[in-house]
């Protein structure tokens, strides 16, 4: 019978560690943040934290998951009831930037990280199978990919490129709204309309011939 209690207890401390680390995280930048640190700002030991997590770049793979996760939950959110393509890839560019704006510390772990993210020298690997976070980041990027696909009739090198550059520019949006609060911006949602009519008539110029 104490067996469950002792699981459920473990899973809130679990959480209690990933909320922790998740506000060092964005103020620091994970790479500046120790799992003494962690610990100290849970209120618990460091070998109480190790039983929950390896090191500090463990907890940062989990939360950047997560992140990854919750963006792909707003994504298919958004998609609900959309089959034309074009309608789909502007309501996943504004997805985009509204996720970030309004989780803010998920999206820096996510997509503004500071640990190194590639192999030691003289080490190769395909981080597409060794890194979960590019794993579950290329999960939600598939999103976007295919109803260019659609827009195509073919799957092509330039898909990669269509998608990858409508990535950046609503990336390019979100990150500077984040980082520079202060800055006289116009009006945000005419910012947001802006950056999603530029994605579509770039996507415009590059759509497969008839």
């Amino acid at each position: 019978m104490a067996q469950p209690v002792r699981r459920a207890r473990s899973g809130v401390r679990r959480e209690q560690i990933l909320d922790v680390a998740l506000h060092l995280f964005a103020e620091r930048g994970a790479g500046n943040v120790t799992t003494r640190q962690i610990a100290q700002a849970v209120g618990i030991s460091q070998p109480s934290l190790y039983a929950h997590f390896t090191s500090a770049d463990a907890i940062a793979d989990e939360l950047c998951v997560r992140a990854f996760d919750a963006l792909h939950t707003r994504f298919a959110a958004m998609l609900a009831g959309v089959d034309d393509p074009w309608q789909r890839v502007e309501a996943l560019g504004r997805a985009y930037i509204e996720f970030g704006l309004d989780h803010p510390d998920m999206y820096r772990i996510a997509f503004m990280p500071t640990r190194p993210n590639q192999p030691p020298p003289g080490v190769t690997f395909d981080l597409a199978t060794t890194d979960p976070g590019l794993a579950a980041g290329l999960r939600a990027f598939a999103a976007l990919r295919d109803p260019i696909v659609a827009i195509r009739g073919r799957d092509d090198d330039q898909v990669a490129v269509i998608a990858q550059a409508i990535w950046a520019a609503v990336h390019g949006l979100t990150a500077l709204l984040i980082c520079k609060p202060y800055f006289p911006w116009a009006e945000r949602e005419a910012l947001i309309a802006a950056v999603i009519a530029m994605t579509r008539a770039y996507l415009s110029e590059n759509r497969a011939s008839e």
